[in-house]
């Protein structure tokens, strides 16, 4: 079932019929003027548990057979900095808007909601830029530094040389949990600005981590201590690369004691990235505080159901007062996943398994004029 907004009221959320009331809190702002139709989230019928869910995102496989063999490019986000985007162009890269794709903690370029969100912007007719955060993806020899929540200088750095060198006219941001958090506070520090630039079209986020001290406090809950131990290890791999390489920046300094993400943000992020401890860097690096600033069409995705994002922590008030922005918060989606009971070619022929990837690209399409 889909709904045209532009002649009904009634919002569909979960299979269930909603208020008005409801409806406009749940969908609420100007940018959804965007979207003409919005088809609900109604979850796979075996993935009603948030756990279940979030894994199943994490695993099940997208169709990529229509995503072409991307190119590999190289954006100096400060000197001596790089950061590696692989770039699906279509035939004409100037006459086309633009998908940068930012993945979450420990993830990377080919994480599979990257890819799969790719694949059906690509089909859509944007040019699509996957981006690796700073050491992700490999590339932990590109840049003398570690990766953070407060790095969303180096895509509004993206942003600039796509429209200054490659001429792009409309460019739009999508993040994923910790990129959700980049990309919004991306937009929120260009504020009003970004409208002006031309280039800076809008913003859209799925589960971000805009409260960085209450995700990481969800985290640590005894019922969430699978994904800790998995972010911990890999963490701490990843420390171990950049020591290896840079031994004159970088000490181990007791890391393999580290037990929790706050105790690893406290002994090495926080220290090396200039935070000083923790707590300082969970509350400067959160986009919460630029909410109110993002004046491009935003789109926010989270599910209530959410182990990881508390659902208090992006519904609030800075985001929902903010007439730029839509917000969508289906009881049901896990982390990032969003597995739909309805699969095979849907609206626009986007396979609707993946919801909030199809929603990502539907509300840049509406956005950009190519619906």
């Amino acid at each position: 079932m889909a709904l045209d907004w532009r002649h009904s009221e009634a919002f569909i959320l979960g299979g269930e019929a909603q208020t008005v009331k409801r409806a406009r809190s749940v969908a609420r702002c100007r940018s959804l003027r965007y979207i003409r139709v919005v088809i609900p989230f109604e979850p796979h019928p075996r993935l009603h548990n948030p756990h279940w869910m979030t894994l199943a995102g994490r695993f099940w496989p997208r169709s990529l057979e229509r995503l072409p063999l991307p190119a590999a490019r190289y954006f100096e986000v400060e000197p001596g900095i790089r950061l590696l985007a692989h770039c699906h162009w279509q035939p004409e890269p100037g006459r086309r808007p633009a998908i940068v794709i930012v993945h979450g903690l420990e993830g990377s370029s080919d994480s599979r909601y990257v890819t799969g969100t790719a694949e059906k912007a690509w089909v859509a007719g944007f040019n699509v830029v996957r981006m690796n955060q700073r050491n992700c993806g490999g590339t932990e020899a590109l840049a003398p530094t570690l990766y953070n929540s407060g790095l969303s200088g180096d895509y509004r750095a993206v942003v600039r040389e796509l429209a200054e060198h490659d001429g792009l006219r409309e460019i739009f941001l999508a993040g994923f949990s910790m990129g959700g958090n980049l990309v919004l506070k991306a937009a929120g520090e260009m504020g009003r600005e970004a409208p002006a630039t031309g280039a800076f079209a809008g913003v859209a986020a799925v589960c971000p981590a805009l409260d960085l001290a209450a995700c990481v406090d969800a985290i640590h809950e005894p019922r969430n201590a699978f994904y800790e131990r998995y972010f911990v290890r890999n963490l701490i791999q990843r420390y171990r690369r950049k020591v290896e390489l840079f031994p004159q920046q970088f000490a181990l300094n007791g890391v393999e004691r580290v037990r929790t993400i706050r105790e690893f943000d406290d002994v090495i992020t926080a220290p090396y990235c200039g935070y000083g401890d923790a707590v300082n860097y969970y509350d400067r690096a959160s986009a919460k505080h630029v909410l109110a600033a993002i004046a491009v069409p935003a789109l926010v995705i989270t599910a209530q159901d959410d182990p990881m994002v508390p659902h208090a922590s992006v519904r609030r008030a800075e985001l929902v007062g903010n007439s730029h922005i839509t917000l969508l918060d289906p009881q049901y989606g896990g982390h990032c996943a969003f597995i739909s009971r309805h699969g095979g070619r849907g609206h626009q022929d986007r396979d609707e398994r993946f919801w909030a990837e199809c929603r990502i690209v539907e509300f840049c399409e509406a956005k950009s004029g190519l619906l």
